[in-house]
Protein backbone atom coordinates (compact mmCIF):
# COMPACT_ATOMS: atom_id res chain seq x y z
CA UNK A 1 0.00 0.00 0.00
CA UNK A 2 2.78 2.31 0.76
CA UNK A 3 4.01 1.76 -2.54
CA UNK A 4 0.89 2.34 -4.78
CA UNK A 5 0.53 5.84 -2.77
CA UNK A 6 3.36 7.04 -4.29
CA UNK A 7 3.26 6.16 -7.32
CA UNK A 8 -0.05 7.60 -8.11
CA UNK A 9 1.53 10.91 -5.96
CA UNK A 10 4.14 10.80 -8.77
CA UNK A 11 2.41 11.13 -12.20
CA UNK A 12 1.40 14.42 -12.27
CA UNK A 13 4.82 15.71 -12.52
CA UNK A 14 5.09 13.95 -16.00
CA UNK A 15 2.15 16.09 -17.81
CA UNK A 16 3.46 19.53 -16.99
CA UNK A 17 6.25 18.94 -19.45
CA UNK A 18 4.03 17.66 -22.30
CA UNK A 19 2.17 20.70 -21.93
CA UNK A 20 4.76 23.31 -22.58
CA UNK A 21 6.12 21.24 -25.70
CA UNK A 22 3.04 21.03 -27.48
CA UNK A 23 2.33 25.00 -26.30
CA UNK A 24 5.85 25.68 -28.18
CA UNK A 25 5.35 23.47 -31.22
CA UNK A 26 1.91 25.26 -31.95
CA UNK A 27 3.15 28.89 -31.61
CA UNK A 28 5.79 27.88 -33.98
CA UNK A 29 3.80 26.63 -36.39
CA UNK A 30 1.28 29.43 -36.13
CA UNK A 31 3.78 31.49 -36.87
CA UNK A 32 4.93 29.39 -39.97
CA UNK A 33 1.70 29.91 -41.04
CA UNK A 34 1.52 33.28 -40.84
CA UNK A 35 4.97 33.97 -42.43
CA UNK A 36 3.82 32.18 -45.43
CA UNK A 37 0.83 34.02 -45.45
CA UNK A 38 2.27 36.60 -45.81
CA UNK A 39 4.41 35.82 -48.48
CA UNK A 40 1.39 34.62 -50.64
CA UNK A 41 -0.08 38.02 -49.73
CA UNK A 42 -0.44 40.15 -53.08
CA UNK A 43 2.25 43.35 -53.42
CA UNK A 44 0.15 46.99 -52.78
CA UNK A 45 -0.17 48.42 -56.60
CA UNK A 46 2.26 51.61 -55.97
CA UNK A 47 5.30 48.80 -54.64
CA UNK A 48 4.93 46.42 -57.48
CA UNK A 49 5.38 49.18 -60.02
CA UNK A 50 8.04 50.71 -58.31
CA UNK A 51 9.47 47.18 -58.47
CA UNK A 52 8.63 47.35 -62.80
CA UNK A 53 10.03 50.40 -63.13
CA UNK A 54 13.63 49.23 -61.28
CA UNK A 55 13.53 46.04 -63.21
CA UNK A 56 13.13 48.07 -66.70
CA UNK A 57 16.63 49.19 -67.64
CA UNK A 58 17.50 50.95 -71.07
CA UNK A 59 20.11 50.00 -72.81
CA UNK A 60 21.66 52.30 -75.59
CA UNK A 61 24.15 51.24 -77.75
CA UNK A 62 26.57 53.62 -79.00
CA UNK A 63 27.42 53.63 -82.75
CA UNK A 64 31.44 53.72 -83.61
CA UNK A 65 32.18 56.60 -85.38
CA UNK A 66 33.20 55.26 -89.31
CA UNK A 67 37.11 55.05 -89.26
CA UNK A 68 38.30 58.05 -91.59
CA UNK A 69 39.29 57.14 -95.07
CA UNK A 70 43.51 56.86 -95.64
CA UNK A 71 45.13 59.66 -97.25
CA UNK A 72 46.15 58.14 -100.57
CA UNK A 73 49.81 57.50 -101.09
CA UNK A 74 51.89 60.57 -101.99
CA UNK A 75 53.93 59.70 -105.33
CA UNK A 76 57.19 60.84 -105.66
CA UNK A 77 58.11 62.80 -109.14
CA UNK A 78 61.06 62.37 -110.08
CA UNK A 79 62.93 65.95 -111.13
CA UNK A 80 63.92 65.93 -114.45
CA UNK A 81 67.40 66.99 -114.90
CA UNK A 82 68.47 69.88 -117.12
CA UNK A 83 70.21 69.38 -119.95
CA UNK A 84 73.71 70.07 -120.30
CA UNK A 85 74.83 73.40 -120.96
CA UNK A 86 76.04 73.32 -125.16
CA UNK A 87 79.28 76.32 -124.95
CA UNK A 88 77.84 78.82 -127.54
CA UNK A 89 80.19 79.76 -130.10
CA UNK A 90 80.27 82.53 -132.11
CA UNK A 91 80.51 81.96 -136.04
CA UNK A 92 84.00 82.68 -137.26
CA UNK A 93 83.81 86.17 -139.38
CA UNK A 94 84.43 84.95 -142.86
CA UNK A 95 86.80 87.61 -144.71
CA UNK A 96 86.02 89.70 -147.64
CA UNK A 97 86.64 88.13 -150.50
CA UNK A 98 89.56 89.75 -152.73
CA UNK A 99 87.50 92.02 -155.40
CA UNK A 100 89.88 92.22 -158.93
CA UNK A 101 90.82 95.47 -160.10
CA UNK A 102 91.74 96.91 -163.28
CA UNK A 103 94.40 99.39 -161.49
CA UNK A 104 96.96 96.12 -161.16
CA UNK A 105 98.05 94.58 -157.98
CA UNK A 106 98.27 96.43 -155.01
CA UNK A 107 101.22 95.75 -152.64
CA UNK A 108 100.42 94.84 -149.27
CA UNK A 109 101.96 97.44 -146.57
CA UNK A 110 104.95 96.42 -145.05
CA UNK A 111 104.84 94.66 -141.76
CA UNK A 112 106.16 97.22 -138.93
CA UNK A 113 109.35 94.85 -137.35
CA UNK A 114 108.58 94.78 -133.44
CA UNK A 115 111.35 96.51 -131.56
CA UNK A 116 113.46 94.07 -129.46
CA UNK A 117 113.00 94.15 -125.48
CA UNK A 118 116.11 94.65 -124.09
CA UNK A 119 116.88 92.98 -120.64
CA UNK A 120 116.68 95.31 -118.26
CA UNK A 121 120.29 96.57 -116.81
CA UNK A 122 120.39 95.90 -112.96
CA UNK A 123 121.40 98.99 -111.50
CA UNK A 124 124.77 98.66 -109.74
CA UNK A 125 124.74 99.85 -106.25
CA UNK A 126 126.62 103.39 -105.80
CA UNK A 127 129.86 102.69 -104.31
CA UNK A 128 130.55 105.26 -101.08
CA UNK A 129 133.55 107.36 -102.59
CA UNK A 130 136.59 106.64 -101.58
CA UNK A 131 138.09 108.45 -98.21
CA UNK A 132 139.99 111.71 -99.56
CA UNK A 133 143.03 113.26 -97.17
CA UNK A 134 142.19 116.46 -95.63
CA UNK A 135 142.69 118.72 -92.77
CA UNK A 136 139.91 118.94 -90.77
CA UNK A 137 138.68 121.14 -87.90
CA UNK A 138 137.47 119.23 -84.76
CA UNK A 139 136.52 119.98 -81.29
CA UNK A 140 138.54 118.21 -78.73
CA UNK A 141 137.08 117.19 -75.45
CA UNK A 142 139.32 117.75 -71.81
CA UNK A 143 142.01 115.02 -71.88
CA UNK A 144 142.28 112.71 -69.52
CA UNK A 145 146.09 112.07 -68.36
CA UNK A 146 145.95 108.38 -67.23
CA UNK A 147 146.78 107.83 -63.74
CA UNK A 148 149.66 105.21 -64.17
CA UNK A 149 151.42 107.76 -66.68
CA UNK A 150 151.32 110.35 -63.96
CA UNK A 151 152.97 108.49 -61.40
CA UNK A 152 155.28 107.46 -63.79
CA UNK A 153 155.80 110.75 -64.91
CA UNK A 154 155.22 109.70 -68.59
CA UNK A 155 154.86 112.37 -71.62
CA UNK A 156 154.88 112.94 -74.96
CA UNK A 157 153.16 113.41 -78.08
CA UNK A 158 151.20 111.10 -80.54
CA UNK A 159 150.38 111.35 -84.10
CA UNK A 160 146.82 110.38 -85.10
CA UNK A 161 145.49 109.33 -88.29
CA UNK A 162 141.89 109.66 -87.94
CA UNK A 163 138.82 108.68 -90.44
CA UNK A 164 136.24 110.99 -90.25
CA UNK A 165 132.42 109.58 -92.01
CA UNK A 166 130.08 112.13 -93.55
CA UNK A 167 128.08 113.22 -90.29
CA UNK A 168 131.64 114.16 -88.62
CA UNK A 169 132.16 111.28 -86.19
CA UNK A 170 135.62 109.04 -86.30
CA UNK A 171 135.19 105.57 -87.28
CA UNK A 172 138.82 104.69 -87.39
CA UNK A 173 141.84 105.42 -85.58
CA UNK A 174 145.39 104.69 -86.43
CA UNK A 175 148.70 105.64 -84.56
CA UNK A 176 150.71 107.10 -87.27
CA UNK A 177 153.71 108.08 -84.56
CA UNK A 178 154.07 106.93 -81.25
CA UNK A 179 154.77 109.26 -78.12
CA UNK A 180 156.93 106.58 -76.86
CA UNK A 181 154.83 105.06 -74.41
CA UNK A 182 152.15 102.01 -75.55
CA UNK A 183 149.69 103.87 -72.49
CA UNK A 184 149.93 106.93 -73.55
CA UNK A 185 149.40 106.00 -77.05
CA UNK A 186 146.25 103.80 -76.28
CA UNK A 187 144.55 106.36 -74.16
CA UNK A 188 145.17 108.98 -77.12
CA UNK A 189 143.27 106.46 -79.34
CA UNK A 190 140.78 105.97 -77.11
CA UNK A 191 139.94 109.17 -75.88
CA UNK A 192 139.51 110.64 -79.86
CA UNK A 193 137.71 107.87 -81.17
CA UNK A 194 135.00 108.18 -78.34
CA UNK A 195 134.74 111.82 -77.44
CA UNK A 196 135.63 114.37 -80.61
CA UNK A 197 133.79 115.18 -83.23
CA UNK A 198 135.21 117.02 -86.87
CA UNK A 199 133.85 118.87 -89.20
CA UNK A 200 133.35 116.23 -92.56
CA UNK A 201 134.77 117.03 -95.56
CA UNK A 202 133.11 117.98 -98.57
CA UNK A 203 133.52 117.52 -102.39
CA UNK A 204 131.29 119.13 -105.18
CA UNK A 205 129.00 120.64 -102.15
CA UNK A 206 128.38 116.77 -100.54
CA UNK A 207 129.52 115.52 -97.17
CA UNK A 208 132.80 113.10 -98.22
CA UNK A 209 134.59 110.50 -95.70
CA UNK A 210 138.11 112.05 -94.87
CA UNK A 211 141.29 111.07 -92.82
CA UNK A 212 142.22 113.37 -91.61
CA UNK A 213 145.80 113.27 -89.03
CA UNK A 214 145.80 114.70 -85.18
CA UNK A 215 148.37 115.42 -82.85
CA UNK A 216 147.42 114.57 -79.08
CA UNK A 217 150.13 115.49 -76.56
CA UNK A 218 149.74 114.62 -72.62
CA UNK A 219 152.49 116.98 -70.79
CA UNK A 220 153.00 117.45 -67.34
CA UNK A 221 152.72 120.60 -66.68
CA UNK A 222 148.88 120.84 -67.86
CA UNK A 223 148.13 119.26 -64.92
Amino acid sequence: MPSASLAVAHRPSHAHPDKVRIAALSAAIALNIAALMLVMRPMAPQVAETLQQTKQVVINWITPLPKPPEPPPIEMQAVPKAPPSVPHTLPRATPPAAVPTDQGSIAAPPAIPTPAIEPAVQAMPVADPAPIEATLAYRAAPLTFPAMAIRRKLHGTVMLRVLVDTEGKPTQVVIEKTSGSDLLDKSARDQVLANWRFQPATSQGHAVPAWARVPVSFELREL
